[in-house]
């Protein structure tokens, strides 16, 4: 089970128009204490309510 410990948005936004949807960066944290990092489209994340200290989906 791994469990989010911070979410970074970055500087996506007014400097650049792309055609890209915004993403995050996803630090976790599994119960052993090791960090792993994934990208996801903040859309994707904020449709799935996830938020700093939930768990991360399996799937």
């Amino acid at each position: 089970m791994k469990t989010i410990k911070h979410i970074f948005d970055g500087d996506f936004g007014c400097e650049e128009k792309t055609n890209n949807k915004p993403t995050v960066s996803v630090t976790l944290i599994d119960e052993n204490g090791t960090e792993s990092y994934v990208t996801v489209e903040d859309e994707w994340l904020t449709a799935n309510n996830l938020n700093i200290g939930d768990t991360w989906p399996t799937d």
